[in-house]
């Protein structure tokens, strides 16, 4: 059983992990195609289908594989049955009724992003359009989203990751294919383009459900055998089970929409703030698109380090139920020592490179200039946003998860008022500077509440850190050095993209020599692995 649990963890992660890299690398190409006012449209679209798609499903992956896990190890597998049926009822009927807000909402949406009487940039009927295409996703994604729990809580990874993959490879082949179909050889308008783009969601949710239908339907005689042969089946009444369920997914949500609603406060009030300080729209929409495609840079450290740092958190729990509080203090610094040792050097490499690395991966076609810049301020956000979904896992972890929903309420409260005060004066970093100011508030919260909770010492914690901080300042002089001298030794005639590509590739391999080299000598690197571990207690 432990050898396939452990196969089915790292099916599930590899194909996370693949499908975010896929996620990461087909957005160059788009770009290329539709340029930074198409991808502002497809961003237009995505913003409210994220958040819908997030209370529609109510983290229902890993709610119902924690209902469905806990009852089969009691032997009743009818009830985790019971719950796939009955789940698919009220996800189908969850499904219709986001798709119908999102659908009726669509003219309501265009006209807070979009000002009819600026002729610059995308129309409202432009935005209406893609919104609309999109919003057939919560058709099907609702219900895909109970069948991969149920899976997963049957410890069967195999068809969730699968599934995973075959949605995320229909959709990009989608998007790509459709766009060029439309853009280079039909010449098509620049909204059938991404209308295409944004329906890819449904066309990847189909092929993946499909997926999972098949599976099932194959297993079907299984599944009876184990639900008839189940020592303990026993029903349960579906409020309490539904009221369960609930109980275990609240949390999930919460954290999980963080991010999405931050980055949808952006799309939805830049056009209008910088309109009001003199922009024009394409001005503002490409502004709005540049911090799109910045924030996808960011969320690649932040997706690595989360990895790492989030295994270590079921432990958390565990030792805090049975009252070992000296091993959650001390799971608690492995954690975050974890996470800064990834995430720190990760996004100061992407703050001293940000413009060769903007130029590498988005071309010259999508504002090199102005992404460069936004993604050097932009970059330490990697460690904030990591920062708050560890505190907030941890926050679970001591059972205080009724806590969050003040404090993301604080910081959202921070990040909409911050928007509207910084931009006149600080221009285009302003909504930078209200999301940094917004999550650290979040952040604070959580940990003055787990400090509360467990007696908590930050300091020693942070003094702990010190070596990495050295480590991080070394490399980042080694980085600084090398981009100096390849961009003075390289040959003038070289084009802007070529001596990016290089001035990049360089720089990052030397940062990286250096920082592991040296890193894996460290007194404290060698603590946090997980081979090597020597607890203190604070």
């Amino acid at each position: 059983m432990d050898s396939k649990f452990i196969r089915g963890t790292f099916l599930l992660t590899a194909a996370t992990l693949i499908s975010k890299i896929l996620g990461f690398i087909y957005i160059i190409p788009f770009t290329a195609l539709v340029g930074t006012q198409g991808y502002a449209l497809y961003k237009y679209a995505y913003g409210p289908y994220t958040i819908l798609l997030s209370i529609s499903t109510v983290g229902l992956p890993l709610a119902v594989s924690k209902f469905v896990s806990k009852y089969n190890e009691l032997g009743n597998y009818k009830v985790g049955l019971t719950l796939l049926r009955f789940g698919m009822y009220l996800m189908v009927i969850s499904g219709i009724i986001t798709f119908a807000a999102l659908y009726l909402s669509a003219p309501f949406l265009a006209g807070i992003i979009i000002d009819p009487t600026d002729p610059t940039g995308n129309s409202q009927e432009d935005v209406q359009f893609v919104i609309r295409l999109v919003s057939f996703a919560l058709l099907i994604i609702p219900a895909m989203s109970i069948l991969r729990g149920y899976f997963q809580g049957s410890q069967s990874m195999g068809p969730s990751a699968l599934s995973t993959v075959v949605e995320q490879v229909v959709r990009i082949i989608f998007i790509l294919v459709g766009a060029y179909v439309a853009i280079p050889i039909l010449k098509s308008s620049l909204k059938n383009a991404v209308g295409i783009a944004t329906f890819a969601a449904f066309i990847g949710g189909i092929a993946g459900f499909t997926v999972l239908i098949f599976v099932f339907y194959k297993r079907r005689k299984l599944i009876k055998e184990q639900k008839d042969q189940s020592p303990n089946n026993e029903n349960l009444n579906i409020v309490s089970m539904f009221k369960e369920l609930i109980g275990y997914a609240f949390p999930f949500v919460v954290t999980g929409l963080a991010i999405p609603i931050y980055q949808n406060i952006d799309t939805y009030t830049i056009n209008g703030i910088f309109q009001s300080v003199g922009y024009s729209l394409d001005e503002a929409e490409d502004i709005n698109a540049v911090i799109g495609l910045v924030q996808i840079l960011v969320m690649v450290p932040l997706s690595l380090a989360t990895a790492f740092s989030m295994s270590l958190i079921p432990g958390i729990t565990s030792a805090y139920i049975s009252g070992r509080m000296i091993d959650v203090k001390n799971k608690i610094n492995q954690t975050v020592q974890v996470l800064i040792f990834f995430t720190l050097p990760a996004a100061m490499g992407l703050c001293l490179l940000g413009e060769p690395i903007y130029i590498m991966i988005f071309g010259l076609e999508n504002s090199p200039q102005l992404g460069g810049g936004l993604l050097q301020w932009y970059s330490l956000a990697a460690v904030v946003f990591s920062l708050y979904i560890v505190t907030a896992a941890i926050i679970q972890g001591i059972n205080k998860q009724n806590t969050l929903f003040i404090g993301i309420l604080l910081g959202i409260f921070f990040k909409i008022v911050l928007n509207y005060l910084l931009v006149p004066y600080f221009k285009e970093i302003g909504p930078i500077l209200a999301t940094y100011a917004g999550f650290i508030v979040s952040c604070v919260y959580n940990v003055v509440i787990i400090k509360k909770t467990i007696s908590y010492r930050v300091w020693p914690l942070l003094k702990t850190l010190k070596e990495i901080y050295v480590l991080v300042i070394v490399m980042s002089l080694a980085v600084w050095a090398v981009r100096s001298l390849s961009e003075s030794w390289l040959p003038k005639n070289l084009s802007l993209y070529s001596s990016s590509l290089l001035i990049s590739t360089i720089s990052i391999f030397t940062g990286i020599a250096i920082y592991v080299g040296i890193g894996l000598r460290l007194r404290i690197v060698k603590g946090i692995l997980p081979m090597n571990k020597k607890h203190k207690s604070y």
